[in-house]
């Protein structure tokens, strides 16, 4: 064994409360894990008893797979571990190298022995007081033994000591992958970016969908979306995004119909071009970031009568949220700076000062007698732009492009 060997030990949230399913759930996660942390050097990455374990080459790579680990979904918490010899002097070069990572205590530290191996020649209490000596000496921070702001960990195996000390918060959840495909209509908002977060925290994963009236608007709302589907990339591996211009079937939309139900025919126009994408994809479902009553569209006539245009479920992850709280959490996931940045959205495209609010089925379908839906589906979608892969790379000129 070499004289220290830095591990970083992953625990799980729910995975662990599976039964016959769990072990697919940890090949998931190890799978999710791995792509975290591409491009960074460790030596292996292996699950055992519901934990996963990742051996560092050096004890430098930690604050980056610190930060690479809070953004996968089932992780509970994790830990950075040192491995040493069971002599005192390797112990001591173990808290050496802790301390080296994660710098010196916060305020006051104390130090907890643990032996499982109980032929080792130190009781507990010997192993505290050696090792809390050797931080002191080497940070100068005082020890606390009731209320510390700090507790490092000694674990005396037969194989070795294990040194730990900070436990970290994950971001909890299932891995992204075990609950199937959704489509996400995303717009640059504050709603549907939390909406598509949500979803990928209960396990699935998503499919970005924007609908954008560009050139009669401006490009702000898909240079959002693709910084949106970036940063939303981080969660889950092989992020999809596809921006479809629907400008032109709003002015045939406009023509054909009353100005009232204009918004309601917008909106079952993209969730006809939502299903159709989620078909190509095998997605078991329509995601959206309405909220009751936020806005006309989305009051419960409303709702049902846009959502009757399709056949997969609709699930509404924030329909009970109200704005507050949707813009608390957009804050809170990193989403809020991109969203908060004016746009100008598809559905303020030809519409009245007073849309209706109680629109019924046989409304909306006799407003759209006069027009071939299907094919403003299809033109909409022969123009589509998709992105694949590394979001990092996506260039949002290409969108424009294809959009103008």
């Amino acid at each position: 064994m070499p004289a220290i060997r830095p591990v970083v030990v992953v625990r799980v949230h729910e995975v662990a409360l599976k039964g016959r399913n769990r072990p697919w759930f940890m090949r998931m996660l190890r799978r999710n894990l791995a792509h975290a942390l591409r491009g960074v050097p460790y030596a292996d990455l292996k699950l055992r008893s519901g934990r996963a374990l990742i051996s560092l080459k050096d004890v430098a790579e930690w604050s980056q797979v610190r930060e690479r680990l809070s953004h996968v979904f089932g992780v509970a918490n994790y830990s950075l571990t040192v491995e040493s010899g069971l002599s005192l002097d390797e112990i001591r070069e173990a808290v050496g190298a802790l301390l080296e990572a994660e710098g010196p205590p916060v305020g006051s530290f104390r130090v907890r022995a643990k032996r499982s191996n109980k032929e080792y020649p130190l009781i507990s209490p010997e192993i505290e007081r050696a090792i809390g000596a050797d931080i002191q000496q080497r940070t100068g921070a005082p020890v606390d033994l009731r209320q510390p702001d700090q507790t490092y960990r000694v674990e005396i195996l037969h194989d070795g000591a294990y040194v730990s000390s900070e436990t970290i918060p994950g971001p909890g959840g299932l891995p992204v992958g075990v609950s199937g495909r959704v489509v996400v209509l995303m717009s640059g908002g504050y709603d549907s970016p939390v909406a598509a977060y949500r979803m990928m925290k209960r396990g699935c994963e998503v499919t970005l969908v924007h609908c954008h009236a560009y050139p009669f608007v401006r490009s702000t709302s898909i240079e959002k979306v693709v910084e949106l589907a970036q940063h939303l990339g981080r969660h889950q591996p092989g992020m999809r995004l596809t921006i479809v211009p629907i400008g032109q079937a709003q002015r045939q939309i406009a023509i054909a119909s009353e100005p009232e139900i204009r918004v309601v025919l917008y909106r079952r126009l993209m969730m006809r071009i939502a299903e159709a994408i989620a078909l190509q994809e095998g997605a078991g479902a329509i995601v959206t970031g309405e909220s009751l009553g936020q806005v006309s569209s989305q009051t419960l006539d409303n709702l049902r009568a846009i959502g009757a245009a399709v056949e997969l479920p609709i699930l509404r992850p924030l329909i009970g949220f109200d704005k507050d709280e949707i813009m608390a959490e957009a804050e809170r996931i990193g989403t809020a700076p991109i969203s908060r940045v004016p746009d100008d959205d598809c559905c303020t495209v030809f519409v009245p000062r007073h849309p209706t609010t109680h629109a019924t089925i046989a409304e909306a379908e006799a407003a759209e007698a006069p027009l071939d839906v299907q094919a403003l589906v299809g033109e909409s979608l022969a123009q589509r732009t998709d992105f694949h892969g590394d979001p990092a790379r996506w260039d949002v000129m290409q969108a424009l492009a294809g959009a103008a």
